[in-house]
């Protein structure tokens, strides 16, 4: 038959021929002629084809390496993410290793706590030397703790007194000079105080603010209620020679933060405060005294009379004396200092004169408030002035001030010759 290959095709083997012509009506011609019509339906790839192919194959590829990439680099970051916890829990336990530090306890009034205990307090904690647990209240709160115990440190802003008790056997240490502020609002005209006008306003005697050079109105006298609190104690005992002297003041506060509080809205409010409190207040103005400002400077060389001394304060047998004598040596380093001049103190060590001038400023105060005499410092509260000897006055100050010190020993000998020339004069005959 024409164009029919009639044998056999190799097994395995299927041939397919587009250009074969099949003819002939046999039923192997039928057969052949349809195996040549799926050979047309399934061709030989085009050249086009074949760049399709390749372009898909090259897209696959590209897409495999783009995955492969991606997944190499986040195995790095999914290791650093699981490892991140590590240093945590190993700073955690690098913690727990270290010991707890010492804790001793605080209480005292807010002038000390404001002036230098809470700041001190943090920087020792922060130098891990120790911790300190802080209550401010009252001195007399701190000064009893310490001696009940309860307490391992205190706060005073003022000098011991001698006759409580509950103040013998308790160390005083002087951390920083400080300055008596008479201080009103700051809307308030007036701008000086005299001593004598000091002692005539807690008396009683001048009420109104036009005997002070202000406009008429009347004077506001604030107070601390607490008993022997510092600012108020060691005040009356300038002034008055005795720290319990009665004055005739109409307005008590709980605290010296209370107290300025109420002054700084009160025009015609008049009390007493302290440089290191009142200086960075804005609403307040300090008064000064015979015309002399309270600052570092007049508080270092004595010329303000009315400086004052801020304490520590403890026992030698007290629970934790040693963490307390660590922190007392800490207030005289150059951290502790820093923190005494940011709030206008002046270190204790950097004005050694003061004591030995103090005879002095004794002598100034009374000369302007008790002319020609002043008042015994044992004298009973509201007691009549009793004329002595300013020698004999400075004396007993200085026992009450600084009992060990070589200044009051040597105001203790002027007081001696004081008295013993006095009584050689006394019997001595009139015109001999």
């Amino acid at each position: 038959m024409d164009g029919l290959q009639t044998g056999p095709a190799p097994v395995g083997v299927y041939t397919c021929n587009p250009r074969l012509r099949l003819t002939g009506g046999s039923r192997a011609a039928a057969s052949a002629r349809k195996s040549q019509e799926s050979c047309r339906r399934w061709r030989r790839p085009t050249g086009t084809d074949r760049v399709k192919t390749k372009s898909l194959l090259r897209t696959c590829a590209l897409l495999l390496l783009m995955f492969g990439l991606a997944s190499a680099l986040a195995a790095p970051a999914a290791e650093k993410k699981a490892a991140a916890p590590a240093p945590k829990t190993a700073k955690k336990s690098a913690k727990t290793k270290e010991p707890p530090l010492p804790v001793m306890v605080w209480r005292g009034d807010h002038i000390t706590a404001r002036a230098f205990m809470r700041d001190m307090a943090a920087d020792f904690e922060k130098s891990k030397q120790g911790k300190i647990t802080l209550t401010a209240f009252s001195t007399i709160s701190g000064l009893d703790a310490v001696h009940d115990g309860t307490a391992d440190l205190a706060g005073s802003s003022r000098p011991p007194m001698l006759e409580r008790p509950e103040e013998n056997g308790t160390n005083f240490y002087p951390v920083a000079w400080d300055a008596l502020v008479m201080i009103t609002s700051s809307k308030n005209p007036v701008g000086n105080v005299t001593l004598k006008q000091i002692h005539d306003i807690y008396l009683g005697r001048i009420k109104d603010w036009s005997e002070l050079g202000g406009a008429p109105g009347e004077i506001n006298l604030y107070a601390v209620a607490g008993p022997h609190d510092g600012n108020e104690y060691t005040l009356r005992d300038l002034i008055f020679h005795h720290g319990d002297q009665a004055v005739a003041v109409p307005r008590l506060y709980l605290n010296v933060d209370k107290l300025e509080e109420g002054m700084a809205i009160d025009p015609h409010g008049l009390g007493v405060s302290t440089l290191s409190s009142a200086h960075a207040n804005p609403g307040l103005k300090m008064l000064t005294v015979e015309g002399i400002p309270a600052s570092t400077a007049t508080v270092a060389d004595g010329t303000y009379p009315l400086y004052s001394r801020l304490f520590l304060a403890a026992r030698d047998d007290g629970r934790n004396n040693e963490l307390v004598q660590k922190f007392i040596a800490y207030t005289a380093t150059e951290p502790a200092l820093a923190i005494l001049r940011r709030h206008a103190l002046v270190p204790y060590s950097e004005a050694p004169n003061l004591p030995t001038q103090n005879a002095e400023r004794v002598a100034f105060i009374d000369a302007r408030v008790y002319p020609g005499q002043v008042m015994t410092a044992a004298a009973p509260a509201g007691a009549t002035p009793t004329p002595v000897s300013a020698p004999v006055a400075t004396a007993d100050y200085m026992v009450r001030m600084a009992p060990n010190s070589p200044a009051t020993q040597e105001a203790k000998d002027r007081a001696v010759r004081a008295t013993a020339e006095k009584k050689a004069a006394a019997e001595k005959p009139d015109g001999t």
